[in-house]
């Protein structure tokens, strides 16, 4: 048995993971099977998250991490690994004695290809760690790995049907396909083993704490919620903006782009957030039910009008804080006449009696301005004006929750300047998790590993809104696959974007929020 770390109701042992974790600990034994454990997101996300849950006393008593790869190590080799990484990456620090001594005494590795039936065998840590039969399968492979390793769990036995002494559960990570006839496919395959129920498909986004306090700030202040519609709001901005090119990803985004990588996952999930109606609980059905209704009200995108619905781009070379940088044609492993967009930008309209008329503009890029993910509601202008000089700007109140690199909510609204005359000036009232609460909030990796482990599928995302994302871009996705754009490269590395983005916004629009 594992030696716990004894639990603490603050941080005055000085652990500055654990102060508030004491009623967190998960209460299932649990083995957790990552696939494609020698990746790049194994060492940079998810062990650092799984040796900060055990740091903050949040795993189980009884728990098995097992890393499972085609790299020749052994469980030694893998261990070393491993801590090397944690060394690295972790927001903790580096894996001290004799907590990391403890730790790797739950870590194994199978090397092995994915396709031999003699790499999946768990017996061993269900009696020598005590998981009793409860697994928790996370595939963070290339995707056109996931079928296969889904067959060879089903022929192994190792699948939910065939588990009768406990619970199979399975992470899949993005991309849920490349196009919407390729998911449904991918999603045929996943339910001849694994029911709905036991799929959690994640999405880092859904995990930043930013991004959760959204429903409680809409629906735990009576402030917000009773001017949450079409009468108070003219339009809804979400951004997802990057200072980084695709650095050594070259061949996977040939294949992939903007829309594909980032709009139709992550920023769509954030708009079915901020457009959802109030839901019956909290619980994940509940929420996740709501969500899928904004999805079902998106009104069809025009192919043949899609100049005034969804903009691209490519950049080119220009300068990234103040250091020069190739455009995107020159990187490793793209094409140099590439045809894939960099930028991607979409106006979307929600045909509900909360939204109608409202558009939610949704963009995100690489090589942009700043590194940038946020949401902007715009209130409509003052009916009337009553105070002010001819020649003040009054501007549109605003309300922006940021999302990283800064975390927190900010409002813009009027204010008199002080002095005789009555001069109106916008200010902001400005609220930051780490300062507000005093504590970093963990990655999302973190919350997303430990709800998957509880069975709390709250911030995974469900099938039915996965086809419906997929459904709401691919007229735009056939159509920019139809055309070359012969504009690209049409933004510098370190703008704003291309400017053909410009040209969703309707006259009386104020444009873009500024990067």
């Amino acid at each position: 048995m594992a030696q716990t770390v004894p639990r603490s109701a603050s941080s005055s042992d000085g652990n500055p993971l654990r102060a508030g974790l004491s009623t967190n600990r998960i209460k299932d034994p649990c083995n957790v099977i990552f696939f494609g454990a020698s990746g790049d997101l194994m060492k940079r996300m998810l062990m650092p998250a799984m040796y900060n849950l055990r740091l903050g006393d949040v795993l189980p008593v009884k728990y098995g991490i097992v890393g499972f790869s085609r790299t020749e190590w052994d469980d030694d080799g893998f261990r070393k690994e491993m801590k090397a990484s944690i060394d690295e990456f972790s927001r903790s620090g580096e894996a001290k004695d004799p907590l990391w001594s403890d730790f790797a005494k739950h870590v194994s590795y199978v090397s092995g290809d994915f396709d031999d039936p003699k790499c999946y065998v768990l017996e061993r840590n269900d009696s020598e760690l005590g998981t009793e039969h409860n697994r928790l399968f996370y595939l963070s492979t290339p995707p056109g790995l996931f079928t296969k390793i889904v067959d060879m769990l089903d022929e192994a036995g190792l699948g939910p049907r065939d588990n009768q002494g406990g619970w199979t559960r399975i992470i899949v990570e993005k991309p849920f396909g490349t196009d919407l006839a390729s998911a449904r496919a991918l999603q045929s395959e996943i339910t001849k083993v694994f029911e709905e129920r036991h799929v959690y498909r994640i999405d880092h986004y859904l995990g930043k704490e930013p991004v959760q306090d959204i429903m409680a700030l809409r629906f735990a202040n009576v402030i917000f919620e009773p001017i949450w519609n079409r009468r108070y709001i003219e339009s809804v901005q979400i951004t997802a903006a990057e200072t980084v090119g695709v650095e050594h990803r070259g061949g996977y985004y040939e294949t992939s782009g903007a829309l594909r990588d980032m709009i139709q996952n992550h920023v769509i999930n954030l708009f079915a957030l901020v457009a959802m109606e109030p839901p019956v609980s909290a619980d994940a059905d509940s929420i996740r039910d709501e969500k899928m209704k904004v999805l079902r009200a998106l009104r069809p995108i025009d192919p043949d009008q899609l100049v005034h619905y969804a903009a691209r781009g490519q950049y080119a070379a220009g300068t990234i804080n103040a250091q020069a940088v190739p455009g995107y044609r020159e990187e490793p492993d793209v094409n140099p006449k590439s045809n894939v967009e960099t930028f991607a930008a979409v106006k979307l309209y929600v045909d509900s009696w909360r939204w109608a008329g409202v558009p939610f503009y949704l963009r995100s890029g690489k090589r942009l301005a700043g590194k940038l993910s946020e949401i902007a509601i715009r209130f409509k202008d003052i009916p009337h004006r009553l105070f002010g000089e001819s020649s003040d700007d009054i501007e549109h109140n605003t309300l922006v929750m940021k999302i990283q690199p800064e975390e927190g909510v900010s409002l813009r609204f009027s204010a008199k300047v002080p002095g005789p005359k009555m001069h109106i000036r916008s200010v902001s009232m400005d609220f930051n998790y780490g300062t507000g609460f005093g504590v970093v909030s963990a990655p999302a990796y973190e919350r997303l590993i430990g709800d998957a482990m509880r069975g709390d599928a709250t911030l995974f995302t469900r099938w039915d809104a996965v086809e419906a994302a997929w459904e709401a871009v691919t007229p735009i996705l056939e159509r920019w696959l139809m055309l070359k754009d012969t504009s690209f490269p049409n933004y510098a590395a370190g703008s704003q974007g291309p400017v053909s983005a410009d040209a969703l916004f309707d006259d009386e629009d104020d444009g873009w929020r500024r990067i």
